[in-house]
């Protein structure tokens, strides 16, 4: 089992003929997902060859869909047209819409979240590495090559630290790994992925990875306390921030006692999850977990 995305997952990608889209196309292929075409208007109608691939290229997401039976797509556009491209997809109905973009801005994120209320889609991101079900499919920029399947499920705000994370535990394997971004606001949360992976069978531990700023994991604690069976361990990035300073990477400030890796931290073991205070130390809960499951 795996959340969201599996080896039956059609995938087209939005932005597939510029520099970004094509280099990870050409790793999504290489990797083994099923990519099925990517959508640019100006080249509707041409094929490019990706990854020894031969890949059509469409005008629009729907009609990339109608003609691939495709159901995810995955954004690889600049953040100006980053905000239409994702109206395009939910319109089209695509199931999941992954959006790898970094510097999309706030308020047009914002805008997308809102559209996306009562519709079918599924939004990842914006600024966020994607989404790998080990061995079955890829859709985003995770290196496939870190870790096989396995019985562990990932949430991660950072996209490094998801990396970092496969890697630690790649002797157990994971199920999936979702990097949900680490923009103030995002189109799936923690909590989103706590609950798919708490549903999810053969997911018997989760990591959640945090990171300083706004108070997304104190909810996730809350959440997990009242609904989650499995065992968790978390890591909360930016113990040594500074305070009142903004972090470039995630857009997040710290005020006070608000948003600060202690208070999440706390939070967090309130809610009966181990935390470490480094990523390996995190990984040695989790193998700790693991080996007397």
């Amino acid at each position: 089992m795996s959340i969201y995305l599996n080896k039956d997952s059609k995938i087209i990608v939005q932005g597939m003929t510029g520099g970004m889209g094509a280099k990870h196309t050409t790793l999504m292929v290489e990797s083994g997902a099923n990519i099925v075409g990517g959508v640019n208007a100006r080249k509707a109608g041409t094929t490019v060859e990706l990854g020894g691939k031969e890949l059509p290229v469409f005008g629009t997401v729907e009609e990339a869909m109608k003609e691939t039976g495709a159901d995810v797509s995955v954004a690889f556009v600049p953040p100006a047209f980053t905000k239409d491209a994702c109206i395009e997809a939910i319109d089209a109905e695509i199931p999941l819409l992954v959006v790898i973009t970094e510097g999309v801005p706030v308020l047009d994120t914002a805008v997308v979240v809102q559209y996306l209320e009562g519709k079918s889609t599924r939004m990842i991101g914006p600024n966020c590495p994607g989404i790998i079900t080990p061995e079955e499919s890829l859709a985003g920029i995770t290196p496939h090559t870190i870790a096989g399947k396995g019985p562990v499920g990932l949430v991660s705000k950072s996209g490094t630290l998801t990396y970092q994370m496969m890697f630690e535990l790649k002797d157990f394997g994971f199920t999936t790994a979702i990097g949900i971004g680490g923009d103030p606001i995002v189109g799936t949360t923690h909590i989103d992925a706590l609950e798919a992976f708490e549903n999810d069978p053969d997911t018997k531990a989760i990591v959640m990875i945090g990171e300083i700023g706004g108070d997304a994991e104190e909810r996730a604690a809350a959440y997990i306390k009242d609904h989650v069976t499995k065992p968790v361990v978390g890591y909360v990035a930016g113990f040594t921030a500074p305070e009142g300073k903004t972090m470039g990477h995630a857009g997040a400030i710290v005020s006070g006692s608000s948003g600060t890796a202690q208070a999440k931290k706390e939070a967090l073991e309130a809610a009966g999850v181990k935390v470490g205070k480094t990523p390996s130390e995190t990984a040695a809960l989790m193998r700790e977990i693991l080996q007397n499951l």
